[in-house]
């Protein structure tokens, strides 16, 4: 299940979506996530859906591929399901011992499901489809506005990447590690909540070291680079808006506009 985590991975082909600037990329994300939130009824979740679909179409990411990360927050679904049916007051549909489903509680649980799992894909579309340093140079760019505030931009956008990527190499130590105590005998599955717990010591101990060995081996070629922050750099590659990048702002404020428009009219 750790590998199928693709969040903060880059799946490298030619497409129109590849091609944009990281910066539209950026504001799609969280133009598309603020869309989700906007929704009171299934016609903008319909027209999400619509949308999501044609941008992983026109990535030419595999459907297969991107999908594979529901797999790691399947757990968060059953949760979230479980508190709003039981935890929702309204309309009694089924009623059973303490317990009660409600109609509101079936509609808000089914509403959040679909929410989170778009806010996922759309979200790996943003890394699947842009390299490390193209995104940590669209980050730095939307927030140069903050240098007024005196925040180091640079370095913020340098760890927010950092970051990300360091996803799929933890998870994929974690399984290496998972993998090796599982064949010195080590048995993570039986047992209550507390021997499971126990039972997660020696995964979480060599996990700690192999990340802090990580960040100190990519301190230092940090420092054999020279890098010194991010006054006085220059871009060998700097961003350049295109014509396209234009024609993608627009189509992500109508989608945006027109989203919430039939979401709201329609019945």
């Amino acid at each position: 299940m750790l590998r199928d985590i693709t969040l903060g991975q880059y799946y490298q082909t030619e497409s129109v979506i590849h091609r944009l600037d990281p910066r539209v990329k950026l504001a799609g994300t969280v133009i598309f996530i603020i869309s989700l939130f906007c929704f009171d009824k299934g016609w903008g979740y319909i027209g999400a859906a619509i949308f999501l679909a044609i941008v992983i179409k026109l990535s030419k990411v595999p459907f297969k591929f991107m999908i594979k990360g529901m797999r790691s927050i399947m757990f968060i679904l059953m949760i979230t399901v479980v508190f709003n049916l039981f935890l929702t007051p309204g309309e009694v549909v089924v009623s059973f011992w303490k317990l009660q489903i409600t109609k509101e509680g079936i509609r808000i649980a089914a509403f959040m499901v679909i929410r989170l799992a778009m806010l996922l894909i759309g979200s790996s579309v943003m890394t699947l489809t842009t390299t490390p340093n193209n995104l940590t140079d669209g980050m730095e760019k939307a927030m140069r506005p903050l240098k007024v505030l005196r925040l180091p931009v640079h370095e913020i956008a340098m760890m927010m990447s950092i970051a990300l990527r360091f996803i799929p190499i933890l998870m994929e130590e974690t399984d290496k590690i998972m993998k090796a105590q599982l064949a010195r005998g080590a048995d993570f599955e039986s047992g209550n909540i507390f021997k499971k717990a126990k039972a997660m010591v020696p995964l979480l101990v060599p996990l700690f070291i192999s990340a802090f060995r990580r960040a100190n081996d990519l301190a230092m070629a940090m420092e054999a680079r020279c890098y010194r922050g991010g006054n006085g750099r220059t871009k060998m590659k700097p961003l350049v808006y295109k014509k396209r990048d234009a024609i993608a702002y627009l189509v992500l404020f109508a989608y945006l506009a027109g989203s919430i428009a039939v979401d709201k009219l329609l019945w």
